[in-house]
């Protein structure tokens, strides 16, 4: 499935596509990722997800190639369930334009899931998308107000297996993202069938009286 998906940043673009050549300060900024290796443009991640009380975790690897002129990234991501059989692989392309507010990002995501979370259709995850993509602009932003306290990147690089120590991430909540917008499709459902009893019901007792 196709998503798409765009935010803003309060910074220029020059500066926000600098601070986006850095996937080891962008990636924590996502929910639920932890970035476990880092060398030149492949890397290694975990991710971490919930629907209601069942956790699953996703452990992969991407390749990330840039367009300098067009202030455009793309990656390629593909992953698995650590126990478990569900897939994930997705082609992300992030571009970043001129925006009144500073920069905004498009992001368009190729999406192929399989598992628990493939029982969400392209309508619920495009909205879930829309949350998570929110908390991660959100994120970001406070990392550009802390730019000027130092511009080291603390994601682990190399080819090893740093990943061991790092802490598993917190998993981002599908089942609560998705709630808000499950509740917005029942309810014009569920008003109809309500306007149906009050009508049944006044048809009865004016047929009684």
């Amino acid at each position: 499935m196709q998503l798409d998906h765009s935010f803003t940043v309060p910074a220029a673009p020059d500066d926000a596509w600098k601070l986006f050549l850095d996937l080891g300060r962008v990636a924590p900024c996502m929910p639920g990722a932890v970035l476990d290796t880092l060398d030149d443009d492949a890397f290694t991640g975990r991710v971490k997800v919930k629907v209601g009380a069942v956790q699953m975790s996703y452990r992969g690897e991407g390749t990330v190639t840039r367009d300098e002129a067009a202030r455009s990234m793309h990656l390629d991501l593909s992953g698995s369930e650590t126990r478990g059989a569900g897939t994930v692989s997705a082609t992300v392309t992030a571009t970043l334009v001129t925006d009144p507010a500073g920069t905004r990002v498009r992001v368009r995501t190729d999406l192929d899931i399989t598992g628990r979370p493939a029982q969400f259709g392209r309508g619920i995850m495009t909205e879930v998308g829309d949350r998570i993509v929110q908390q991660f602009a959100n994120r970001l932003e406070e990392l550009l107000r802390d730019t000027g306290h130092g511009s080291g990147s603390t994601a682990p690089t190399g080819t090893g297996t740093p990943g061991a120590l790092l802490p598993e991430p917190e998993a981002v909540d599908l089942g609560a993202a998705a709630l808000p917008v499950l509740l917005r499709k029942a309810a014009a459902p569920v008003a109809a069938v309500l306007v149906a009893v009050v009508l049944i019901r006044t048809l009865r007792r004016r047929s009684r009286g």
